[in-house]
Formats: structure tokens, C-alpha cells, sequence
């Protein structure tokens, strides 16, 4: 096998152009290379058949090719990380109501496609401006969290929470017909009523309203979440 030079064009295994560090202006020294005996062939030929330049050029491209396959594992795992940033609300660990849209529309294709039943259980705090103008912004900004975590620890994996307003909450239940909902909405009433935030010492009671809501095949999530949000302001009104 003839070999002109390691940068001609066309050759066995195609040219690789050093690439500098950033900023450096510098060409970057190739990783250390493997040991010829972790490179038993190359396209079919024993390595003991090629000159040592020859063997050295392979043993530095591929030591490139793992370096950059590296650096496309990492560029992977950074993406993965902005995309769940971008669905996640800045505040408390749950979806945003971008997210929780998104999921919600999947949700409607599937009771739509196979007659599944699901569940939207609209959460509204009645008393958080309260909170916010006795105990400042951030106990404000506690409640929320308290909020999300005590949902959070009473739902299954199935089931998604999202931030839908200043303190709105919106649950998706899947598989949960409308009786199945309600008792949820009830049973999470009571279990943050029992725990109440504890604020410099104090006990915080929060106070909210829920209204749960089955969806109904050819719907869009808009009108799944107007429904929703009706059902909370009928209970919300029908309170003594």
C-alpha cells in the first residue's frame, strides 16, 4: 500500500483537519494514541502488514475519532439538559404551562384514539396574595414549593404536574374517569391541610380551591382547561 502523505484527499480513510483550541489559535495535540495491539485489522488488514508512519497516522486518527465522539456524547447530554430546563418551571420542580399543554394535547390524542380515560384537576390558592402581603414574597415563593412537593408525594408516575399561573396548578391523571379525579382533588385538599407551610417558625395555613374536570374525546386543550377552571370557580363559589 502506497501512502503520499497523511492530508491527501481521497485516501483510505479520508482526510481529518487538526482543529485548534478555542480562542488559542493553536493546533491541539491528537489524544494519546492506542496501543497497536487494541487494533488487531483495519478494513480487514493485520495491522503487523502496515509501516510504522502508516500504523502511527491510524493510531492518531483514531485516537481523533474517540475524541470526537466524546465530544458528541457531551454535546448529547447538554441538549438533554436544556430541553428538560425549557420544559420545567423557574420556580418550583414541575412542568411549565408550555410543557404542560404539550403533554395535555398527547393525553387528548390517546382518549381520542383508544377511548382511555384521563383527568385535568384544576388548583387554584385562594389565599396567596394574602401570604405574600403578611409574610413577604419569599414565604410567597415557599408556599408554591410547599404546594408542588406535597402534590408531588401523592401522585403516581404517570400522573404530571404543571405551573399554570402565579399559584395555579394544573394535574393530569391518566386513566382517571371524572369520580376517580374528584376523589383525588379531595384527597390532596386534604393532605395540604393537614401539613400547612411552617414560615420563621409559624405554622402558614394555605387555603385553595380545585376543580377536576374528565376530558371528552375531540377536545383541544384549551376547552379541556376552561372546563376545568369552571368547575374550580362552581366549587370555589359554592363555598359558605
Amino acid at each position: 500500500m502506497r501512502v503520499t502523505g497523511s492530508n491527501q484527499s481521497g485516501s483510505l480513510f479520508g482526510s481529518v483537519s487538526a482543529r485548534p483550541a478555542v480562542g488559542s489559535g493553536v493546533v491541539q495535540a491528537a489524544p494519546a494514541a492506542r496501543p497497536a495491539a487494541d487494533i488487531p485489522t483495519v478494513l480487514g488488514i493485520p495491522h503487523h502488514e502496515f509501516t510504522p508512519r502508516v500504523r502511527d497516522a491510524i493510531m492518531r486518527l483514531m485516537g481523533e475519532v474517540d475524541a470526537l465522539r466524546q465530544e458528541l456524547a457531551q454535546h448529547r447530554r447538554r441538549m438533554a439538559q436544556l430541553e428538560t430546563e425549557a420544559d420545567h418551571d423557574v420556580l418550583v420542580p414541575c412542568l411549565n404551562r408550555k410543557a404542560f399543554v404539550r403533554e395535555m394535547s398527547r393525553i387528548l390524542s390517546f382518549v381520542e384514539r383508544y377511548g382511555l380515560p384521563a383527568s385535568l384537576i384544576y388548583i387554584d390558592l385562594d389565599n396567596f396574595k394574602e401570604i405574600n402581603d403578611r409574610h413577604g414574597h419569599a414565604a410567597g415563593d415557599a408556599a408554591l414549593l410547599h404546594v408542588c412537593e406535597v402534590i408531588r408525594g401523592h401522585i403516581r408516575e404517570s400522573d404530571l404536574i404543571g405551573r399554570l399561573g402565579g399559584d395555579e396548578f394544573g394535574l393530569l391523571l391518566a386513566k382517571a374517569n371524572q369520580r376517580e379525579a374528584d376523589m383525588k382533588a379531595d384527597l390532596i385538599c386534604q393532605i395540604i391541610k393537614a401539613s400547612p407551610l411552617v414560615w420563621a417558625g409559624r405554622a402558614v395555613p394555605i387555603s385553595f380551591t380545585t376543580g377536576a374536570y374528565e376530558f371528552k374525546a375531540g377536545e383541544n386543550p384549551a376547552e379541556a382547561m376552561a372546563r376545568a377552571d369552571r368547575a374550580m370557580y362552581e366549587r370555589k363559589k359554592a363555598r359558605p
